[in-house]
């Protein structure tokens, strides 16, 4: 039964400064998911790509600008992660369990744990991770394999994913 490493919108919506919802500092953190990347596929992991994917009336634009809308360039996973194997997952909504067939695939695959990283911490990895938790998996979150637009918030979902959620936030040094 191989382990999950989730990718959390390392898309090119949010990692591309071309885009509305850039996230400063997002392209920093890719060189570590591609050695996390690296790492677990070779101890056998599966990847999941978990990719912010709207229509274009969806209600979360009364939020954020319209952003990752079906068929547009934005929806698609980094070039520098998408030359690893793995399932895309769109989601519509933070958790990448929201209205997906993630579950499924999860209870299909039946891992040990799960290892999460991508973008933004306080959003879709937080949220994905309580789900995750919810669900009885243990998840590893990769501090430095995970990037946020707000610093504060960054540090809290951290704390709160630990503390709160019992996920064991770790680095790749770990």
């Amino acid at each position: 039964m191989p382990n999950i490493v989730l990718v959390a919108d390392m898309i090119r919506g949010f990692c591309e400064p071309r885009f509305p919802l850039y996230v400063e500092g997002v392209r920093d953190i890719i060189p570590r998911i591609q050695e996390l990347l690296r790492r677990e596929l070779a101890q056998g992991f599966k990847i999941i790509y978990l990719c912010d994917h709207h229509s274009a009336d969806d209600p979360e634009f009364r939020m954020f600008p319209p952003h990752c809308v079906a068929g547009t360039a934005e929806t698609e996973v980094i070039p520098e992660l998408a030359r690893f194997p793995g399932t895309i997952v769109h989601k519509t909504r933070f958790s990448g369990f929201f209205g997906t067939d993630l579950d499924k695939r999860l209870e299909e695959e039946g891992p040990e744990k799960i290892a999460v990283c991508g973008d933004c911490t306080s959003i879709c990895i937080l949220f994905t991770v309580a789900d995750a938790r919810y669900r009885g998996y243990p998840v590893d979150v990769y501090k430095d394999c995970v990037a946020d637009f707000d610093p504060e918030a960054h540090r809290f979902a951290l704390r709160h994913m630990e503390k709160v959620l019992g996920a064991r936030v770790i680095s790749l040094e770990d």
